[in-house]
């Protein structure tokens, strides 16, 4: 087998991944938006399993049921650290809910949460209530999340990153 001389190779490698940036359309990185976001990838399975919600976030207590999914953002296939995801819907009793609204005084506004395709039928009809406070009690080790109540349901949809 004949050894490919190191510009040739070089060559191939600069052309490889020219071809993958153009591949995730114009104005876009592979694993970006156009608006130079990070994209959200995962398997696309949607849980109901308690434990992994629990450990990350126990302020939710006991849900009556969670749906969630979970990733990685940016490309999959780029070797390196990752920053993780969770788009969560979780219903609660009423009594943690109303709890919540309490202590962190949520209110109504325009917002809906940006979640992932697989978890956008999941979402509460809204209309959302937010804070900072309420954010920032779901502030956890390396994790942060966007958490938006549904007062009408008592739902809870949290979108969370940590690493």
């Amino acid at each position: 087998m004949r050894a490919v001389p190191a510009r040739l190779g070089a060559a191939v490698v600069i052309a490889l991944s020219l071809a993958s940036c153009q591949a995730a359309g114009p104005g876009e990185r592979a694993g970006t938006h156009s608006d130079g976001q990070a994209r959200k990838s995962g398997t696309g399975e949607l849980r109901s399993d308690l434990d992994p919600l629990l450990t990350r976030f126990p302020l939710l207590g006991t849900p009556e049921s969670v749906r969630w999914m979970s990733g990685t953002y940016g490309d999959p296939d780029t070797p390196g650290p990752s920053t993780y995801w969770i788009d969560a819907v979780v219903k609660l009793t009423h009594t943690k809910a109303t709890q919540l609204t309490t202590a962190y005084a949520p209110v109504a506004g325009d917002s809906k949460p940006e979640v992932v395709d697989g978890m956008a039928a999941h979402l509460p009809a809204g209309p959302f209530s937010t804070s900072p406070a309420l954010d920032a009690a779901f502030k956890r080790d390396r994790w942060s999340a966007s958490v938006y109540v549904d007062p009408r349901t008592d739902e809870l949809v949290i979108v969370a990153t940590g690493e």
